[in-house]
């Protein structure tokens, strides 16, 4: 879900999806996407310190300033090579607004939005995955859409602010919200399961969402 569950999260949590789900989530193609007039999002680099944690939206974690400057230039070119605008959107934390701060030096416009953001996972934001109780994971696997982590956002909040979102047409977010915008396009209207939920992209991937 967040940017910390896909490498660290424990088995139990891992919400892998079944062959189905990757096939209906990947159905939606570039092209397809390109032709409805959807955004191009790309995941953040990887973060600083995330290894074993719960990374959410209350996880405020540097990146490389390195790998900040690459996807900029991943970006730059994207932009060039389609002849789009020099604006791009980026969640406010700072592993994907790094980036954005790279482009604006670059004369291009930096907008920030917090609809970007990752799923707010409350009191587990920041914790080893490890450290938190078998009961509550228990408990958001079993109500994987309605449930929200430790007093955070449930998946069905993350849904609607993710399908809802329409700002530019360059974007730098999240694994979690990537997925949710893409569930969203692929199910509209259906809650996953905590088994149909796929893998996110990889950190610095680019989607037609």
């Amino acid at each position: 879900m967040g940017d910390g569950v896909d490498a660290n999260a424990r088995s139990g949590v891992q919400a892998r999806a079944q062959a189905q789900a990757h096939a209906d989530s990947d159905a939606y193609s570039h092209a397809q996407a390109r032709a409805d007039g959807a955004v191009v999002v790309w995941r953040h680099p990887r973060p600083e310190g995330a290894s074993g944690l719960c990374v959410g939206a209350r996880c405020d974690l540097p990146v490389a300033r390195r790998r900040a400057k690459r996807l900029a230039r991943r970006i730059q070119a994207h932009a060039r090579r389609h002849r789009l605008p020099h604006e791009v959107w980026t969640s406010p934390l700072r592993r994907c607004a790094d980036v954005g701060r790279w482009l604006k030096r670059w004369g291009w416009r930096h907008r920030v939005d917090a609809a970007l953001a990752e799923l707010d996972f409350g009191e587990w934001d920041g914790r080893p995955w490890a450290g938190i109780p078998k009961a509550e994971i228990d408990a958001w696997v079993a109500d994987f859409a309605r449930y929200a982590p430790a007093g955070g956002e449930t998946l069905v909040a993350l849904l609607a602010r993710a399908s809802g979102w329409s700002g530019g047409a360059l974007v730098v977010s999240h694994g979690g919200w990537m997925l949710a915008r893409r569930w969203s396009m692929a199910h509209p209207g259906a809650l996953p399961r905590a088994d149909q939920w796929p893998r996110p992209p990889g950190y610095g991937e680019r989607w037609a969402l």
